[in-house]
């Protein structure tokens, strides 16, 4: 078998795997959303009860008003300009608008991570997300890749939570960068980075406390920490990461505009979408918050948080597969 070949196989098992674990993953939010939309599409004709239904749907789904109104103004202006009078046309037209959506204007999204130097990413969010957890598969994410990888365990307020970091730390075979409990974060992130640049890492990943007692306390924590990694490495932290429960639904929302006023994210972590029957929030995110969504956990297991692709979210929602969509194409 020549090369070629076999890298064209290699390339066609890992779409299909990527493209198994999203379908699997969004198989509730796939049936109770399309499902819905379905009983809609196959009505006689395109009239404003169609579109009134499809809005109780989507604002059902957790996509809010604002990105519902959005949306369905989107379809009713191309149905208008493409002459559309089969509601079974709308489908294709849906998933089109919510792919352009959900990508926003900078199209594909990418992870920043700095080829040759560190890289650094801070994981911020409220405690019970899986922020510790998501850290952890991705500390494996990028080993899998080769790269030097080092935990800092910044979520100091509680003795659990660096215990946890450290036990994901030895299950991928990475070293954690620790205090004492009850220590100040920013002391920890200096160390961290010294130690990081030290040893010749290639990604660095930083816990951070989400505690919502003390708010102002909590904000103010993370705005220093955020100014101590920068002092020590320019343009750092390179992600700012916010970890959201998408089963919380709305509730995601509210904690996503709070965090982003306190540390500029660049990027939305959803964890637990194959948990929920309203994975609509990362669409209200993305249009609300203009943050993409650059993570999608699916899954329990160790591969299973996946890079976030707006194609393969919206085609596994409406139960296509895009490679057969390419072959045909």
């Amino acid at each position: 078998m020549s090369f070629f070949k076999k890298l064209r196989e290699s390339v066609s098992k890992t779409t299909e795997t990527v493209t198994h674990k999203f379908m699997s993953g969004l198989s509730k939010t796939s049936s109770s959303l399309v499902g819905a939309m379905d009983a809609v599409f196959t009505r006689n004709k395109i009239d404003e009860e169609l579109y009134e239904e499809l809005e109780d749907i989507l604002i059902g789904a957790d996509v809010g008003v604002d990105t519902t109104m959005e949306i369905v103004d989107r379809l009713r202006q191309e149905v208008k300009e493409r002459r559309i009078k089969d509601p079974a046309e709308l489908k294709p037209l849906m998933s089109e608008i919510l792919v352009e959506l959900l990508q926003g204007d900078d199209g594909e999204t990418v992870v920043n991570v700095q080829e040759g130097a560190l890289t650094i990413f801070l994981f911020v969010g409220v405690n019970g997300v899986g922020k510790t957890t998501t850290i952890g598969k991705l500390a494996h994410h990028y080993k899998q890749q080769g790269k030097k990888v080092l935990l800092a365990a910044g979520d100091t307020f509680r003795a659990g939570a660096i215990e946890q970091l450290e036990v994901w730390g030895e299950r991928v075979g990475v070293d954690v960068i620790r205090h004492q409990a009850g220590s100040d974060p920013a002391a920890v992130m200096y160390d961290a980075v010294q130690a990081a640049k030290a040893r010749g890492c290639d990604i660095l990943l930083c816990d951070t406390a989400g505690r919502l007692q003390n708010k102002v306390n909590l904000m103010e924590e993370l705005k220093k920490v955020h100014r101590v990694i920068g002092r020590e490495v320019p343009d750092a932290p390179h992600e700012s990461l916010l970890v959201l429960d998408a089963t919380t639904g709305q509730n995601a929302m509210q904690q996503a505009k709070m965090f982003n006023d306190a540390t500029n994210l660049t990027g939305i972590v959803l964890t637990k979408m194959d948990g929920t029957a309203k994975g609509g929030i990362a669409l209200a995110i993305r249009r609300e918050l203009e943050v993409p969504v650059k993570w999608i956990g699916l899954g329990e297991k160790m591969d299973d948080l996946q890079p976030f692709d707006a194609e393969q979210f919206v085609h596994a929602l409406f139960g296509k597969d895009i490679e057969a969509e390419v072959a045909e194409g």
